[in-house]
């Protein structure tokens, strides 16, 4: 190992992989990947199922295959890998420590940094779920590790708190296992996974998915028991009288994300409240200068292909930042999240571009919408519209910015979302 480098790479998941080798195609060939695991990949390896892989290479693949391909290209390519390194700071001058087993300390010392340390799942202790500790209940994610890399089934009558898309998955992944799964429960009026996996994964499976429930209270001695399970209101308030108990042996958590921010907070980025995340430019760069971040570190994405193409854009203005090719425009252009939505990534746009034909953009709703029209907003003017049959917030928008659209005195631009005139619905 050396100890400089033109780019770190922190994080050898679908992320961090996609932006090294997009970076090493564009001319950068002094790159570093630092992994904590003893393996690429990021969770990909214990996704067994498919799916994976429609939208980047057109074709349906299991979580392993796409992480191969991936894998594969990183040898070839000869970029230098450093697994089972744990970093533990990095500072805003762009200085890394870093734990090794074989090595020791490492300091490292970068001229850019792409951060890409993914997510974990929020935990019992997280969502405060009263009763007793015992052993059963588990977040889906370590139900699938369990399950699909040590081979070990968690139990034989299963309730699942959360219908996000890890939750519904490991319900039929516990089905085809021989387990009994009792009930998908959602505290929220819809699910908050992907329509394909509610399809899938519940119907196809008769497993039944009880919506404006929740778990109240888990019970057992040195196992879980039951559960007590309870209907709620619009306010996630129980509805006296509603209360029934479930016997189960396991419990599997589905109850959301958490970008792994802790690196970045240690740089001294503040991270935003609604993804946190922190808040980028079109390049997905940070506030501190030749810091960049992707994929879920950023914002929690629904598809790893969208992980892979945003760690993609990332890589390029990655490689224009060292090669120093930037032209900044004359102002910062602000993206706001308006009317149903929870947040826009990017946050700003700070750089011309004459080879780029739009800027694409990330974003998700709050709630359910049907016949809708997304409009880009400048001094409450719309400048552009599109038009969507619906949105939900377990389903990410991807929408495009052109870039002629963007005028150099433009200093905000508000994204809402409102439901289509009936007028126009029947002249189209």
């Amino acid at each position: 190992m050396k100890s400089r480098y033109q780019l770190a790479v922190i994080g050898g998941g679908p992320a961090g992989m996609a932006a090294a080798l997009k970076a090493r195609e564009k001319g950068i060939e002094d790159i570093i990947v630092l992994e904590r695991d003893k393996y690429l990949g990021g969770i990909l390896p214990q996704c067994i199922h498919n799916g994976f892989g429609l939208e980047y290479f057109d074709k349906e693949l299991t979580g392993p295959e796409y992480a191969a391909k991936f894998i594969s290209d990183l040898k070839e390519s000869e970029i230098e890998v450093q697994d089972e390194t744990m970093v533990i700071e990095i500072n805003d001058k762009k200085e890394i420590t870093a734990l090794s087993e074989s090595k020791g300390i490492i300091k490292i010392k970068a001229e850019a940094v792409f951060l890409a340390m993914g997510c974990r799942e929020r935990t019992r202790e997280n969502i405060k779920i009263p009763g007793d500790r015992l052993a059963g209940v588990l977040t889906a994610g370590t139900a699938q590790r369990y399950t699909n890399i040590e081979g070990f089934v968690p139990g034989k009558k299963v309730v699942i708190l959360g219908s996000g898309d890890i939750g519904l998955i490991m319900a039929r992944r516990m089905k085809l296992e021989g387990a009994e799964v009792k009930a998908v429960l959602e505290l929220l009026p819809y699910s908050k996974g992907l329509i394909r996996n509610q399809v899938q994964c519940l119907h196809d499976y008769d497993i039944p998915l009880k919506l404006n429930h929740t778990i109240t209270r888990i019970e057992g001695k040195d196992r879980v028991k039951r559960v007590k399970v309870a209907e709620v209101d619009d306010n996630s308030e129980v509805i006296p009288g509603s209360e029934q108990w479930l016997s189960c042996d396991t419990v599997l958590l589905s109850v959301g994300l958490i970008p792994e921010n802790e690196l970045t907070k240690s740089i001294g980025i503040e991270l935003n409240p609604v993804t946190g995340g922190a808040e980028v430019n079109e390049m997905r760069e940070t506030e501190v200068p030749g810091v960049f971040a992707g994929g879920n570190v950023l914002h929690v994405h629904d598809l790893v292909d969208w992980v892979t193409e945003e760690a993609e854009i990332a890589a390029f203005g990655i490689v224009n930042y060292l090669k120093n090719e930037r032209i900044k425009r004359e102002n910062s252009l602000n993206l706001k999240a308006g009317d149903n939505l929870n947040y826009v990534i990017p946050n700003k746009i700070e750089y011309k571009d004459v080879n780029r034909d739009y800027i694409k953009m990330f974003m998700r709703v709050k709630e359910p919408m049907e016949d809708i029209e997304i409009h880009f907003i400048n001094n409450e003017k719309s400048i552009l519209k599109y038009n969507k049959d619906f949105a939900l917030p377990g389903e990410m928008l991807t929408l495009n910015l052109p870039e002629q659209i963007i005028d150099k005195d433009m200093k905000n631009i508000k994204i809402s979302l409102k439901k289509q005139d009936k007028e126009d619905l029947y002249e189209k």
